[in-house]
């Protein structure tokens, strides 16, 4: 077993090291701009597929196998976001999905998903989260004639209770090769872009299920990770 003290250590370690390869990419970033005069982060590389990211607001996104009730911008914190009712077809399964695009060259994922906790305080009374864990789930895109690869998704899920509903929720930053629910992994990847005079488009996606009042999050699960699998395809495919 592993001490408290240990274990510290080991923390620290990482935090060090993470403080490294960030002086490393402000330092080599900083050079070329030194030397030009022009600063990178003054006029980031431009962002592809922006108009297309931008329509997200405007018609949502068409999930195979799911029928969208209803589409609309809602307010979301200080930001609109695309809000869609959907029904599975050929059952009754609903769900919301809330999507929240890269509007421009100098936006970044910050503060999403406590947004999302005030929406659903403001619409449902209030939002309490529980049964929270880090989840991971595989998008298979064809590659080549007759092959596939995996693309993986790490995301949030957890259980959020209302006064009025109960839902199991999955949450995370879509990406071109994947997707992550951390801002900061986004921003590692995206200067990593920079270097080569390319972005990391983004669009932050929350998924919202109706579960059973107080209910076991766990037992939702195969049906959230299916439409996540879904969501993150068909950004992917369309709009990444």
């Amino acid at each position: 077993m592993i001490s408290l003290s240990n274990f510290f250590k080991k923390q620290q370690w990482s935090q060090i090291a993470v403080l490294i390869l960030l002086l490393l990419l402000l330092a080599v970033g900083a050079v070329p701009g030194y030397l030009t005069g022009k600063w990178q982060w003054q006029q980031p590389p431009p962002v592809t597929k922006l108009k297309e990211l931008k329509n997200i607001h405007k018609v949502g996104l068409s999930i195979p196998g799911w029928q969208t009730i209803q589409q609309s911008e809602a307010a979301v914190g200080q930001h609109k976001w695309s809000l869609q009712i959907l029904q599975q077809k050929d059952s009754d399964a609903e769900g919301i999905l809330l999507l929240f695009p890269q509007n421009g060259p100098k936006d970044q994922p910050e503060i999403e998903w406590v947004d999302v906790s005030g929406w659903g305080k403001l619409n449902w009374g209030k939002w309490d989260m529980a049964q929270y864990r880090a989840a991971e789930f595989t998008v298979k895109q064809p590659s080549s004639q007759d092959s596939h690869t995996n693309t993986t998704v790490k995301a949030r899920f957890f259980r959020a209770t209302t006064q009025q509903k109960t839902f199991a929720v999955l949450q995370w930053y879509a990406m071109a090769n994947g997707g992550t629910s951390s801002p900061f992994h986004w921003f590692i990847a995206d200067q990593l872009a920079q270097w080569q005079k390319k972005r990391v488009p983004w669009v932050a996606v929350s998924i919202l299920i109706p579960i059973e009042p107080f209910g076991q999050v766990e037992t939702s699960w195969t049906k959230l990770e299916s439409l996540g699998e879904k969501v993150q395809a068909a950004l992917m495919a369309i709009i990444l």
